[in-house]
């Protein structure tokens, strides 16, 4: 026996992710630092590898005034 497809109309709605209500979770301090210093590495570096950029952005993490975890030398 062929089986048979499904018309469009026959499929169940998709819901969307907004329609839960639910807002997304807030950021890390590691996520805002993040954010921000991968857009500073961009704009002084243009040349440089996303790659290279993000090892260079986590080791600045590590010395990072917003880590709460960071060993801080002053």
């Amino acid at each position: 026996m062929p089986k048979e497809k499904k018309a469009a109309s026959e499929r169940p709605e998709r819901k969307s992710r907004s329609s839960s209500g639910v807002g997304r979770k807030k950021l890390t301090a590691y996520n805002k630092f993040m954010q921000t210093e991968m857009a500073r590495l961009k704009e002084n570096e243009p040349d440089m590898s996303h790659q290279d950029r993000f090892k260079l952005a986590t080791a600045n993490w590590k010395s990072s005034r917003e880590n709460p975890k960071a060993v801080l030398t002053d």
